[in-house]
């Protein structure tokens, strides 16, 4: 069967993989000319993966049978409009794909259901003060359709606000950005399926972030499990099974993110995906739920096995595991530890460099500067712990000059 995989980017790099092996025929849209998936699919096509009308075309040229991104979210609405032109499966409608990869849409539908959320204004370069009426400061500041933390700041005033509303809107094909109260909490990420509008909850994560300021929330890490999944499962459930009812999905993968505060949990961003911090390695490690051949085989028509999923219950679930995102100084690669070195650790499952020797790197400004990643498991917290210090304790990436390149948070 032909799949057309929207992305040839690292979080795509898995799924391109196993449909191949699947005996798949895989076509690979992505703007850039060195997407690293376009050196191992059988079709490759330099189209942007936000251009609908584009993927369209490629769906016809090669007869596809099924259509799916994974680890992005703009592609998501990309991948049901090309469903629908087609006639192809496709978990959610475009409207529910809009839904979820526009931030105003979002936030409106968060305000008209009742889904806890952060205060905040939608506005566009040429704002008045008064457009931010009542909201208090510090705020964050995002364009509505961008990912990977682009475009995200933390400012304290209008003016930072009008000095920084250029490079947001940069990362935007919109002409408004959103502004939002900054609510001080602990994140947390919610990864499942959705099988016929019941939700089945497969990971609750602690997402651990880095603040180059302004810039803010840069994932380098995710935790299994969350110290608020034993606190909160109850309300953390309840409000996934209202938001997918909200936003109309009745199948497939959902990544929602939650602030937990003093003041309660309110919802930060909503997605209909596999995450992009390579939860399709992490969540069968820890379920024993392979998330990645759902999506691959409902994406096809196949019929999907949920055996696995309704047999799980992640409240019964005792493992320990981490996703550590390797991130750098800014500089040029000299050398590198092997990465089969690092794998042969203690507790290391998975682990890939983004980077390679004569890589130059720049300053963390968003998640686009992760240099690799190690999941890495642990049989209880601290084992967990004693595997992430010595992974790190032997991981080396170093400059011109010898000096280790990684940072250890």
């Amino acid at each position: 069967m032909k799949l057309l995989i929207l992305g040839g980017g690292n979080s795509q790099i898995n799924a391109i993989i196993r449909a191949g092996e699947k005996g798949h025929t895989v076509i690979v849209s992505d703007y850039y000319e060195d997407a690293p998936g376009k050196l191992i699919c059988h079709y490759k096509e330099t189209t942007s993966t936000f251009d609908i009308e584009g993927n369209i075309k490629i769906a016809n040229k090669y007869s596809i049978d099924g259509v799916m991104t994974i680890g992005t979210d703009q592609p998501v609405l990309t991948a049901a409009k090309v469903a629908e032109a087609l006639s192809l499966p496709s978990f959610i409608d475009s409207s529910t794909a809009l839904a979820v990869t526009n931030k105003k849409v979002m936030k409106k539908i968060f305000k008209d259901k009742g889904i806890p959320q952060a205060e905040y204004r939608i506005i566009k370069e040429e704002f008045h003060n008064g457009e931010l009426f009542k909201i208090k400061f510090p705020v964050v500041v995002k364009p509505l359709d961008s990912q990977g933390q682009r475009g995200v700041y933390k400012l304290h005033s209008a003016d930072d606000i009008r000095k920084n509303i250029n490079d947001v809107l940069s990362y935007s094909r919109e002409k408004e950005i959103l502004v939002e109260e900054y609510y001080k909490h602990q994140e947390i990420t919610i990864s499942g399926w959705v099988l016929n509008d019941a939700v089945h909850v497969l990971t609750v994560t602690d997402r651990i972030t880095y603040n180059n300021y302004p810039h803010i929330g840069i994932c380098i890490a995710h935790n299994f499990p969350s110290i608020q999944n034993e606190l909160h499962y109850e309300e953390i459930l309840n409000l996934t099974e209202k938001i997918v009812k909200s936003f109309n999905i009745h199948n497939g993968p959902i990544y929602f993110q939650m602030l937990c505060g003093n003041d309660g949990i309110k919802v930060n961003e909503i997605a209909c995906r596999i995450g992009g911090a390579y939860e399709d390695e992490l969540i069968p490690l820890l379920t024993e739920v392979d998330i990645l051949d759902m999506v691959l085989n409902y994406s096809l028509g196949i019929q999907v096995d949920y055996t696995s999923l309704e047999k799980y219950d992640v409240r019964k679930n005792n493992k320990c595991a981490s996703v550590q995102m390797i991130f750098v100084k800014p500089g040029t690669v000299k050398s590198i530890t092997p990465i089969e070195y690092i794998k042969s650790l203690a507790g290391v499952s998975y682990a890939k460099y983004n980077v390679q020797v004569g890589s130059t790197i720049g300053e963390i400004i968003n998640a686009t500067q992760r240099a690799g990643y190690m999941i890495i498991q642990g049989e209880s917290k601290e084992i967990l712990k004693m595997n992430i210090d010595n992974a790190f304790k032997h991981l080396k990436i170093l400059d011109d000059s010898g000096n280790d390149m990684v940072i250890k948070f």
